[in-house]
């Protein structure tokens, strides 16, 4: 669950649905021919034929939960739950299924990320539906059974693929640092039964009796029985990574200003300066007493912010000593700087949709302050890199219900907000007007509309395969365009569901969970599988390795060096390392008639 302004009354729901119908029609159509489309002009050439990167960016699934059962093109290997034999390519329970079994702990005193563990679960307990369109609130889904066995519940073999509304996993900052669990990922179900989304989030409360979760965090899609099958076809036709994550533990807040600053936003003045919060907005995952981890701060309505550069405030010391256990040093110590208050989960921006400055007065108000912050758009625009950013319901400025508030990361940001770049702002029609007219920017930012995005509860992820599937077809369909373009498809972050790849600890923020990549393009290597270690600060590395900018910041992540190869593919030896996305492409070799994607 997040706070966000989306309605999620049925009526409100269906129109949206039947209005996204008609748009496709109308802002899906194929594009102009080559010959009649122009040059973008930029101001700094790039440095490789690829002229135009899209980004596209839906919400909550882990790379196991969409690519679990996928079967890789000959040649190519890929890190999931079938090629580990933890399910069978039916989905059911394979060899070394207790490879994923779900523990069952205790934390009565202190937060820890690798609490003691008192034994496994005997099964995997009914999902409940959270807040899920269509279904009655907060109760178990009936579609499911009672229990499972206990690992990876495949969740078509319950209900059909396409247009399936599920529960929604926890997934907030330190409930996904216990979900991790140091490496063992074995704490997902017991994270969402004792605290899920914490106790400050308005009624009905939550308790340490029920969280309103069960084990929904356990499922997953099966490419191997035909689920996702979009995104299987440009798997196999272009090229994907199997070792890409999210780069904050936690939810769509924090990793969407990551994506764009690759740093983590903090609790200011309005003017850059660090100042400490309103108290009951300071998070406290120690447990409250008599319970088993059931947080005494922490909420979509209470604690959000952290103070990591002192071990005193509550959760910061166990996270920090984890970090200092792992044998290499993180990235800038941890990357707290003296007395700033980070944002590790769910706010709103400090600005209205117009530019006017909306700080937090009180407590009640759960937005971050105007926030001053080196960020990617910034530097396009000094270097005369032309860029926009394409969000579902923005409606030129005044955005419908269909918009997410927290989506879109220069929105948070004053030398945007407060400038001509917030014309840089656009809806999802523009985006195709500005395809079909020539005139798509060297660097665009698509998010689609709400119901599009892909999020678990508002929306399934068939909804964003349709999505990715039209735009990518658009681009495809105009040869001229896609043959200096790179499209690239991702979530924001897993939502909380598991995953059973490896996790490299960057800092004290993450990394978290492994989520889908791929990477449309003529110059992706065909039904390539690509293991270098990433996250989203690796989409600001190739933007910057394209055009020859400078990293962000000091502390951004982009200064990270790219890996350099292990015996284990997937774990960096010069840890911490993130990549910049170039082995995923062939710059040498431009493939002849690229497919359209058609399943």
């Amino acid at each position: 669950m997040k706070k966000r302004n989306v309605h999620k009354s049925l009526l409100q729901k269906t129109a949206w649905i039947c209005g996204a119908a008609i748009l496709t029609l109308s802002i899906w159509p194929r594009s102009a021919k080559a010959d009649d489309r122009k040059d973008d002009g930029h101001g700094r050439g790039p440095r490789t034929p690829i002229q135009h990167v899209i980004v596209v960016v839906g919400e909550n699934h882990t790379f196991d939960n969409v690519f679990g059962g996928y079967v890789p093109r000959p040649g190519q290997s890929v890190l999931n739950l079938l090629s580990q034999r933890i399910i069978n390519p039916d989905g059911s329970p394979g060899p070394n299924f207790a490879q994923a079994a779900q523990q069952q702990a205790s934390d009565m005193t202190t937060y820890s990320p690798t609490p003691t563990k008192t034994g496994p679960y005997a099964s995997i307990d009914q999902p409940n539906t959270t807040y899920a369109f269509g279904l009655p609130q907060n109760v178990p889904d009936t579609r499911f059974p009672v229990s499972s066995p206990n690992g990876p519940v495949p969740i078509s073999k319950y209900t059909a693929y396409d247009g399936a509304f599920t529960g929604d996993p926890v997934h907030r900052f330190f409930q996904m640092w216990q979900q991790y669990d140091g490496g063992r990922a074995d704490l997902f179900q017991w994270v969402g039964e004792t605290v899920g989304i914490g106790p400050q989030n308005g009624a009905p409360v939550p308790s340490p009796a029920n969280t309103y979760q069960g084990g929904v965090s356990m499922g997953f899609f099966n490419m191997n029985q035909g689920d996702v099958p979009f995104l299987k076809f440009m798997a196999d036709n272009y090229a994907i990574g199997d070792n890409y994550h999210q780069g904050i533990m936690g939810g769509t807040g924090a990793n969407f200003i990551y994506l764009g600053t690759a740093d983590v936003g903090y609790f200011s003045d309005g003017s850059g300066h660090p100042a400490v919060p309103f108290a009951n907005q300071i998070e406290n995952p120690n447990p409250q007493p008599a319970t088993n981890n059931f947080y005494t701060q922490d909420g979509y309505g209470g604690g959000s912010y952290v103070n990591c550069s002192s071990n005193a405030q509550p959760g910061v010391g166990p996270i920090m000593n984890y970090l200092g256990s792992l044998g290499y040093a993180p990235w800038r110590n941890g990357n707290c700087a003296p007395g700033a208050y980070y944002l590790v989960n769910n706010y709103g921006p400090g600005f209205k949709p117009d530019g006017t400055p909306n700080p937090p007065a009180s407590g009640s108000d759960f937005r971050l302050p105007p926030l001053q912050i080196p960020n990617i758009a910034d530097s396009l625009s000094s270097n005369g890199v032309s860029w926009k950013y394409y969000i579902g319901g923005w409606n030129g400025g005044q955005p419908t219900s269909a918009w997410c508030s927290i989506c879109n990361p220069f929105e948070f940001i004053t030398s945007i907000m407060t400038t001509s770049q917030r014309h840089n702002f656009a809806d999802i029609p523009d985006f195709y007007k500005d395809l079909n007219s020539g005139n798509l920017p060297a660097v665009s930012f698509v998010r689609p509309y709400e119901v599009y995005a892909g999020h678990p509860a508002d929306s399934g992820l068939s909804f964003y395969e349709d999505f990715v599937t039209h735009l990518s077809n658009a681009v495809i369909a105009d040869d001229k365009l896609f043959g200096s373009t790179a499209i690239i498809l991702t979530m924001d972050e897993g939502g909380g569901y598991y995953d059973s790849g490896y996790i490299q600890p960057l800092d004290f923020f993450g990394d978290g969970t492994r989520i889908p990549l791929l990477v449309i393009s003529p110059y992706a290597k065909q039904g390539f599988v690509d293991h270098t270690y990433y996250d989203h600060g690796s989409i600001i590395k190739f933007i910057e390795a394209n055009w020859n900018l400078d990293p962000l910041s000091n502390r951004s992540r982009d200064n990270l060096p790219n890996p350099v190869p292990s015996a284990n593919p997937y774990i960096p030896r010069n840890r911490p390392a993130i990549g910049d996305l170039m082995n995923l492409f062939d710059f040498n070799h431009a493939r002849q008639n690229p497919p359209l994607i058609i399943p």
